[in-house]
């Protein structure tokens, strides 16, 4: 198992107590659609943690991987002009989340950071999460991933 997998399963159960099961995929899963690939499953299954910058805060977005999230609708959830969220920049995400993209998990964050939590998710009974790498997942179902990152529930699909 590569390195990072294996600090993401560890701090999983250390911080967690939850026991993850990693599994990797040589083929990659940098998109939604290649994680569905990979795994089997519906691309709607795949929790993809996208990080934004919304106004000097990073949050989360933790979504489905049949969506898009509209930037527009995240700055409404927050509060916050529209021109104030933009993705976060990838060296930022790597120094104040923890990970580098294409392998954010949606919890085990290396600060606190605001979650927010696509139900659409829900509509599934498993989900697949990144896992520190980008070839690197874990199933879960959905209302244990919102449990673990602490997420809110937030309309925020295009």
């Amino acid at each position: 198992m590569h390195q990072r997998a294996r600090t993401f399963a560890r701090e999983a159960s250390e911080r967690y107590d939850f026991e993850v099961t990693v599994e990797e995929f040589p083929e990659g899963t940098k998109t939604a659609a290649d994680a569905a690939d990979a795994v089997g499953c519906d691309v709607g299954q795949i929790a993809s943690s996208l990080v934004f910058d919304c106004d000097g805060e990073l949050v989360v977005v933790v979504t489905s991987g049949a969506n898009r999230v509209s930037e527009a609708k995240l700055a409404a959830h927050l509060g916050l002009d529209e021109g104030d969220v933009s993705m976060a920049d990838p060296e930022e995400i790597r120094e104040v989340v923890g990970w580098s993209i294409g392998g954010v998990p949606p919890f085990c964050h290396e600060t606190d950071l605001r979650v927010l939590f696509d139900e659409s998710l829900s509509e599934y009974d498993t989900v697949w999460g990144a896992a520190g790498t980008p070839s690197a997942m874990f199933p879960v179902s959905p209302e244990e991933l919102r449990r673990l990152a602490d997420a809110t529930p937030a309309d925020v699909a295009e």
